[in-house]
């Protein structure tokens, strides 16, 4: 199984820090966000990934490399200066992800999940990893009930930027810049997500006061 890391975000909330570096590239307890996503997915066996960047992605490129250095094989998918978006990224990267399912992850999150366990949730045409809303995001993002996603109905929850997603469910995909969480909207009404629910370490690490309370969680 292949995975896509998706890293290709303005960054704007992470200002002034993101002026010269790409959000990605910041540095937790001595090396980039985007460097415990390769290592954690090469840890569950999933070495073969595309990531997608934007302005400034060639830092992530310089920095990464083809992933050897890391046990993972590495191809990029190339934005330039105007990002396409979560789901528009993936679309564009599908050239690269080939025919079957994929795992998703964010760039910018830290957490323990265990990705290994997507490998098996590939019956839906989206299996997304739900969790406890944190104080920003006190509302969530969807509901999950008995392994079923809603928009409306059940425990209401926060997508944590995981998921494992089949290629054919991105031809929805209409314009070039795309929101995943439209798609997944979209989905969730034809009844084609299934979730559950992850209780262990995630955190999204979206603004400076996050990052500051990351690196001070592990010193």
């Amino acid at each position: 199984m292949r995975a896509i890391i998706l890293a290709a975000g303005r960054g704007e909330r992470m200002l002034p820090l993101t002026r010269t570096t790409p959000k990605p590239m910041l540095q937790v307890g001595g090396k980039p966000l985007i460097q415990y996503q390769v290592e954690r997915l090469v840890a569950a066996g999933i070495s073969d990934m595309v990531i997608n960047h934007a302005i400034m992605g060639e830092q992530i490129e310089a920095y990464l490399g083809d992933g050897r250095q890391f046990g993972a094989s590495i191809r990029y998918s190339a934005e330039g200066d105007t990002p396409l978006d979560t789901a528009g990224g993936i679309k564009q990267a599908l050239a690269l992800m080939g025919e079957d399912p994929f795992i998703a992850v964010n760039a910018d999150i830290w957490t323990d999940y265990p990705f290994q366990q997507l490998i098996s949730r590939i019956g839906a045409q989206a299996h997304v990893v739900l969790t406890d809303n944190p104080p920003h995001h006190a509302e969530g993002d969807f509901c999950l009930e008995d392994g079923r996603v809603s928009n409306w109905k059940g425990t209401r929850l926060t997508f944590t930027g995981i998921g494992v997603y089949q290629p054919r469910l991105f031809g929805r995909v209409d314009r070039p810049v795309f929101a995943l969480g439209e798609l997944l909207r979209q989905a969730i009404e034809a009844n084609e997500v299934t979730g559950e629910y992850y209780g262990g370490l995630w955190m999204d690490i979206g603004t400076p006061d996050r990052l500051d309370q990351l690196r001070e969680s592990l010193k």
